[in-house]
This record gives structure tokens, sequence and C-alpha cells, in this order.
């Protein structure tokens, strides 16, 4: 039982790590919450994204990995690719203020 407790305050402390970020990254224009943006993001991203992408977003067949978009492409990059399709992306899947929130989320994944 103690092991189940301390693997699970191990994972806890792994997850809440990992969704942890400075402050300092560029707020994208937005007069709203950067934490609260982020967390939206990350969201937007598990619900419209995975299916495709991954579990944990490390790319599926020919689907690309999104768990490192943001060191080979920048947030204005992504946020294009979500607005008008690549490949076999199609454009549109998440529009306007939502589009912008999960490309500034994923331009953060390196």
């Amino acid at each position: 039982m103690k092991k189940a407790w301390l693997a699970l305050l191990l994972g806890s402390a792994l997850v809440l790590g990992a969704c942890g970020g400075g402050d300092d990254t560029a707020d994208g224009g937005s007069n709203g919450d950067t934490t609260a943006d982020a967390s939206k993001g990350e969201e937007l991203v598990k619900k419209n994204c995975t299916s495709c992408h991954g579990e944990n977003l490390e790319g599926m067949g020919n689907t690309p990995a999104l768990n490192d978009v943001g060191s080979r492409l920048s947030e204005e990059e992504i946020l294009d690719v979500i607005n008008n399709g690549k490949n076999a992306m199609p454009k549109g899947l998440l529009s306007g203020e939502d589009a912008e929130v999960a490309a500034a989320w994923l331009a953060q994944q390196k």
C-alpha cells in the first residue's frame, strides 16, 4: 500500500512539474491570465489533436509529433497550420481565439 501511495505522489509531482512553467512566456496580445490560457490551450489540444497525434502527442503513423513542435515551428507557423491545414491536417479544427490559445500552448512544447 505504501508503494502505491509513493508512486501516486511521485507521479503527481512529475505531472505538476511538467505542467508548470515560468512566467517568462509572452502574452501574445491576450489580456487574459496566461496560466488560464495555458490550461485552456492544453485542454483544447488534448480534446482536438490526440486522436491523430497520439495520447501523448508523440505522433502516430504519418502524423507528426506535437510534444516538441515548439522546437521546430514558431507560434505563428503553428497557428498557420491550425488555420489553413497542411498535408493531411485539415484546416479549421480550431478557429479564432481557440486556435490562438492552442498555438501558443503548442509553441511552448519543446
